[in-house]
């Protein structure tokens, strides 16, 4: 239904105005103690507000025995999951515990946080993820948080340091407020009055009590309760300090520095109303302060940063010292942590720091979701990238982060196939566990995806109009010989090997796409599996079986061996998959269910590869290469395109392309001499 009314009169009505109204609440301080009393999280600390906006957006539990729990905020539900973290979770869920315990009063809420790793590995991202929910949790009823002002002979004089009205309970009622409290507090940690007044706050309290002898009721009346939100651009609740030169630092940014102006206005430059407490640390008291690359503070920083963890205290210049309520968030990455564990001057830091490795993700589907989220996949407007092109920039990025696996029976692509939650003949979920525990540098080192994307950006600036994972592995590749994070000549020559062993990775992708499409006759491969499924279950019952004719005859050692052989099954250990697969058939029926074998992807690869071997011969896929194409087998060829282009995602031109690389690949096959290895890999 259209609104006529003037576009004057639609503008202003609004809800901006209620919701206005709702976040500049004002009220006297007893009002405010009545509305904590019936919501003690009113009285929260700002650790315990950072573990109630983390558990706000939920989390979900881990799939599977093992793993982390997987925490929302990191997944940007605030942005669109524009800065979504992918395979973080165990670093991410270990964060939340330490801030769980912070708010606890455990211990970590007198250190700082330290987030280390790598360049590129999400550091700053987690920082802005935090502060982010941050702001938009205080705009929420669940998260509302209230200062308070000063009406003293008609002028109005902010707590400069937003700070929690309650620090104005005298000392000797506070272990009684406390009391009452958490007596009604329904959540898993206590509210504690801790602290005291800033010193403009003081010096008013100070004032009035002086003027009303002492009568605390007289001085709370010129108290006046607001509600605030947190904001980092207007600098309220939230800080960020990023050194600078050495010769350009000045602790004053953190603590706040004298005003001049007002000294000749007060005649001293003690008073407090003559400072500007406008430091980092005053501004983002109640919240979250992050320090940028904390550990090129100059030593002079450290010290306040010291103080303000372990005692929750700030010094100000010419004044008392202040107290301060705030999760102390630093980041770093790994030259200057290793400075920091060789200087012995840095003791105490260390001693007063809890870190928190955040390594470079170890999942192919995680980092392909990073690049995803910039580039976009397969069909996005303007982005014209073939199938599996971002999956092996990410598989290549993901080996370099690596370590080669001890197991002898184990590869480098088997590993990151197994980090994937992929299944690997012989490996099970208890022994990614001890893989991962075994490694504990893995996604310390290697390439960070922000080169990854810079050689897919030089592809997708190019004349191409598709660019597939070729073009990007070529791109990679000659990238190496200039990147600045590739110090020695060895490291490159390892992750050249790593190009190399990903594209024979990408061409066993596309040979098995165009094998599915040639032998994609699903009823086929049902009667097929059926078929092997009969056999099998008549060798392990030791009967014979029926066939065409009627006439009796023994299983098909033959073909059962030929499916079996694609999965990986030696001839040793035949009648135990056989048993095995007949006892699993028949608990998936005592469960009343019905066995499927395409949840099976081993056996369901390797019944492709049967029919693909039985129909090849009739598709002749390697006249793709010569001059002359009879119209029959164009006509085969465009009906497989046509598949690809259904099954697989592409479009017309990366299915062209892929048909002629994996003709090209057949064709190699066929003139490699007998016994070099290659006849194998064309099926």
């Amino acid at each position: 239904m259209s609104d006529d009314r003037p576009l004057f009169d639609l503008v202003r009505d609004n809800p901006e105005r209620e919701r206005h109204a709702v976040l500049n609440w004002e009220g006297s301080f007893e009002e405010y103690l009545g509305m904590v009393e019936r919501d003690p999280r009113l009285a929260r600390n700002s650790w315990q507000r950072l573990l109630d906006m983390i558990e706000s957006h939920g989390s979900l539990a881990p799939e599977g025995r093992y793993g982390a729990r997987r925490w929302k905020i990191f997944d940007d539900p605030l942005g669109g999951g524009a800065d979504a973290i992918y395979g973080l979770d165990e670093p991410m869920a270990e964060l939340v515990n330490v801030i769980r315990a912070g708010a606890r009063g455990l211990g970590p809420e007198r250190r700082i946080l330290l987030l280390h790793g790598p360049v590129g590995s999400s550091k700053s991202t987690i920082s802005r993820l935090l502060k982010k929910g941050l702001e938009h949790y205080t705009e929420q009823a669940e998260g509302a948080i209230y200062t308070f002002v000063w009406d003293v002979d008609g002028e109005v004089i902010s707590s400069p340091m937003n700070q929690d009205p309650l620090l104005l309970v005298p000392d000797s009622r506070r272990a009684e407020v406390e009391e009452r409290l958490n007596r009604t507090l329904r959540a898993e940690y206590r509210i504690v009055i801790e602290g005291e007044l800033d010193p403009v706050s003081r010096f008013y309290f100070e004032d009035l009590m002086d003027r009303y002898d002492g009568d605390w009721t007289q001085v709370i009346s010129h108290i006046r309760v607001r509600r605030f939100v947190f904001n980092e651009s207007e600098r309220r609740g939230i800080g960020t300090f990023q050194p600078k030169d050495e010769k350009n630092q000045d602790s004053t940014e953190l603590t706040g520095d004298l005003n001049y102006r007002r000294i000749a206005e007060y005649g001293s430059d003690s008073d407090p109303r003559a400072f500007n407490f406008d430091g980092e640390f005053n501004v983002a008291n109640r919240g979250l302060l992050e320090f940028v690359e904390v550990l090129k503070l100059d030593v002079a920083f450290l010290y306040d940063l010291l103080g303000a963890t372990q005692e929750h205290v700030i010094k100000p210049k010419k004044f008392q010292q202040t107290s301060i309520d705030e999760v102390i968030l630093g980041h770093t990455n790994e030259p200057e942590y290793r400075k920091l564990q060789s200087n012995e001057l840095m003791e105490a830091f260390r001693d007063r720091t809890i870190k928190i490795d955040v390594p470079y993700n170890l999942t192919v589907s995680g980092e392909v979701e990073i690049h995803r989220r910039r580039y976009g996949g397969p069909g996005t407007p303007g982005r014209a990238m073939a199938p599996h092109t971002l999956e092996m920039a990410a598989l290549w990025a993901v080996l370099t982060r690596l370590e080669d696996p001890a197991h002898p029976g184990l590869t480098l692509m088997q590993k990151a196939h197994l980090y994937d939650g992929q299944e690997v003949a012989g490996f099970t979920a208890d022994q990614v566990v001890e893989l991962r525990a075994g490694a504990p540098r893995e996604g310390l080192e290697g390439i960070s995806p922000r080169y990854v994307q810079d050689r897919i950006a030089a592809c997708l600036v190019g004349e191409k109009p598709m660019v597939n994972a070729k073009d990007v592995l070529a791109s990679i590749e000659a990238g190496l010989s200039h990147h600045s994070m590739v110090a020695s000549e060895e490291l490159r020559r390892r992750y050249l090997e790593l190009v190399a062993l990903v594209r024979e990775e990408y061409e066993a992708v596309i040979k098995h796409e165009v094998q599915v499409a040639i032998a994609s006759d699903r009823e086929a491969i049902d009667r097929l599996c059926s078929k092997y499924l009969d056999n099998v279950r008549a060798y392990t019952t030791r009967e014979q079986m029926v066939d065409d004719r009627g006439n009796l005859r023994d299983p098909d050692e033959r073909l059962m061996r030929t499916i079996e052989e694609k999965t990986d099954i030696p001839e040793s250990r035949k009648d135990d998959f056989r048993h095995e697969l007949m006892n699993y058939i028949a608990a998936i029926h005592l469960e009343g269910k019905i066995f499927n074998y395409r949840q099976n992807k081993r056996l369901t690869r390797a019944l492709e590869l049967k029919m693909f071997e039985d129909h090849r011969d009739s598709i002749q896929l390697t006249s793709l290469v010569s001059t002359v194409i009879d119209p029959d087998t164009v006509e085969k060829i465009a009906v497989i395109r046509d598949r690809l282009m259904r099954q697989f995602g592409y479009d017309e031109v990366s299915a062209d392309d892929i048909l002629h690389e994996v003709a090209n690949l057949f064709a190699r096959a066929e003139q490699a001499p007998a016994g070099d290895g290659n006849q194998d890999a064309a099926a």
